[in-house]
């Protein structure tokens, strides 16, 4: 059985105010060109379809015309939401959209029960894992701690019984979106770190053929089976190496896997150039970026006059400035946020407790921190979803 695994599409999102509709649409006529020129059997979409639970009615009326596009062809679709997505939302009409070939995926407790697929050799089960927020699904996975691993393998124990209840021979595919430890990821992606852990380990997902994963903005291969298709276009600066692409996978009858990386058009490249706003300017070397997409990051020790305006001057496509003089780390003019980068909410608070206090928080105070990070981002969650 061939496979068009893609994820994070995005619908919705900007690029630094730049309207990327165009280039969605663009994205999509490339998905059900290269769904024909290859043959391919099944699509797999693993989450964040959109940008946010509440997407804007382009990118709604653009969702509708890829599955109206791929339901014309008569080739499968098995969709799962992600962490951006509002499950509630994109699972409705799922019943009925089910019979024309698109089948969305986006309650936790249907994790078990596969959309199956048949090719010469047989079944191919399709097990969709939506996104699952750990402190929403606990109760549905009876686990006792909210964290992502235990609510994966909770999630994964019932993929490996309905299997093992199934014929000899049946393939298997799983939709997740998660991270999954040695990812690499982005800037564009949504932090879902739950008590100081984001990634689960690879081996949460043993026992199956071919693992779609979405999450993660790269393109990436875990193992042969286990792989990021990454997103189909670039949503920050710190994806201007990527190569935006698709992995077309090849199932054997055995269950051996396959796989092609497969090209996304580019609307425009990106670059980030650093250095003073006059070397900018006069380097010979960037001729190559004046028509890209630019982040420039100023290490000028004085802040130019109209550096954007200047730069834009050779430059259209400057979408981002950064100022950031070259100075020594212990320079008091060394900014808060300079100081700040890198670093995540939990680990500002907790040198927070240590500046006021003379002392780092202990053990009992680290976990009534953690406790509160997760309570916040999981009612964030709650919230947006509920819109």
């Amino acid at each position: 059985m061939r496979i068009l695994h893609t994820s994070d599409w995005h619908l919705g999102r900007t690029f630094h105010r730049v309207n990327m509709l165009d280039a969605q649409t663009d994205f999509i006529g490339h998905l059900v060109a290269t769904v024909r020129e290859h043959a391919v059997d099944a699509v797999v979409v693993s989450g964040d379809v959109y940008d946010r639970a509440v997407p804007p009615l382009a990118a709604v009326e653009l969702f509708d015309d890829a599955l109206h596009r791929l339901a014309d062809l008569g080739v499968p679709t098995v969709m799962i939401s992600g962490n951006h997505d509002s499950p509630r939302r994109l699972g409705v009409g799922a019943g009925l959209i089910d019979r024309a070939g698109i089948h969305l995926r986006t309650e936790p407790s249907a994790c078990g029960t596969p959309v199956v697929l048949a090719d010469a050799f047989g079944d191919v089960a399709f097990y969709g894992l939506p996104y699952l927020e750990p402190a929403l699904v606990k109760d549905e996975f009876a686990v006792e701690k909210a964290g992502h691993e235990p609510v994966l393998a909770a999630a994964m124990h019932r993929v490996r019984a309905d299997l093992a209840a199934r014929a000899p021979g049946t393939r298997s595919v799983v939709l997740a979106h998660a991270f999954v430890t040695g990812g690499e990821a982005s800037d564009s992606e949504r932090d879902i770190t739950v008590g100081g852990v984001a990634a689960v380990p690879a081996g949460v997902f043993d026992g199956v053929d071919y693992v779609a994963l979405g999450h993660l903005h790269g393109c990436q291969t875990l193992t042969e089976r286990v792989r990021y298709s990454g997103s189909p276009l670039a949503y920050s600066f710190s994806e201007a190496d990527h190569r935006k692409s698709m992995w077309l996978v090849d199932l054997a009858a055995d269950g051996t896997v396959t796989a092609e990386r497969l090209e996304c058009p580019v609307p425009r490249p990106l670059a980030r150039i650093r250095g003073t706003l006059d070397d900018l300017l006069a380097d010979p070397a960037l001729t190559r970026h004046e028509d890209a997409w630019i982040e420039a990051t100023l290490t000028d020790p004085v802040r130019p006059a109209d550096p954007m305006a200047r730069l834009s001057e050779r430059f259209p496509g400057t979408l981002s400035l950064v100022f950031a003089p070259d100075r020594a780390p212990d320079d008091p003019d060394v900014t808060y946020a300079r100081r700040l980068a890198g670093r995540t909410d939990r680990q500002i608070a907790e040198d927070f407790v240590a500046h006021v206090r003379g002392a780092g928080p202990d053990q009992r105070e680290l976990t009534v921190l953690g406790e509160a990070f997760d309570a916040v981002r999981a009612d964030a969650t709650v919230r947006e979803v509920a819109r």
